[in-house]
């Protein structure tokens, strides 16, 4: 799918939090379940009590760094395609260089955290596969829930990417707007630009 640039250039920011830019819809169903078929056929590393796969550069949750030996290679073509189509398609003004792929079943979550700031650029993406989910981005004064659907686009800039701490509570389903949404299994694909070069 090729997104009409003009469309991405007036896709709106969600004004509470500066910074952050949600696409609905960006990658079609097909397009969907051809990205979760190929990452489900590639390795998991099980070391998290969430499975991930590392490209482009490994990130040590445990120093919260990407070291000088972290470099895994170039992006595969399955993920250098969609990174390309980012940039192509004017949503991104960097060529990422790293890509984290997390599952999440139901009852799974992430802690609130900004990603480390002296590892990665100023533009970070997640691209939601699976189940939809809501994130709660959240600064000292105020909380925002977000609801992210499959196929959608998250992009975090400035206060989004350095000031708001972004997570996902650890349950199985998300009251939002009064309604109550069961989980099921997503899957992020999280573009980066690693600012420590291998």
């Amino acid at each position: 799918m090729v997104v009409d640039r003009a469309v991405c250039l007036t896709v709106p920011t969600i004004t509470t939090v500066p910074g952050l830019t949600y696409v609905a819809d960006y990658l079609p169903q097909i397009e969907q379940d051809e990205l979760l078929s190929t990452v489900d056929s590639m390795q998991w590393r099980s070391d998290l009590k969430r499975r991930v796969q590392h490209y482009g550069y490994r990130y040590d949750y445990t120093k919260r760094e990407v070291g000088q030996d972290s470099y895994l290679g170039p992006l595969p073509r399955w993920a250098k395609r969609l990174a390309d189509r980012l940039y192509g398609d004017g949503l991104v003004a960097i060529e990422f260089n790293q890509l984290i792929v997390n599952e999440y079943l139901p009852g799974q979550g992430i802690s609130a955290h900004v990603d480390c700031v002296p590892c990665f650029a100023g533009t970070v993406v997640s691209v939601s596969l699976g189940s939809q989910c809501v994130m709660v981005m959240s600064d000292k004064d105020a909380k925002v829930d977000l609801l992210l659907q499959p196929g959608s686009l998250l992009i975090m800039q400035g206060d989004a990417r350095y000031r708001w701490r972004h997570g996902i509570p650890a349950r199985k389903s998300d009251l939002y707007n009064g309604e109550r949404i069961s989980r099921g299994r997503r899957v992020s694909l999280t573009y980066r630009e690693v600012l420590t070069e291998g």
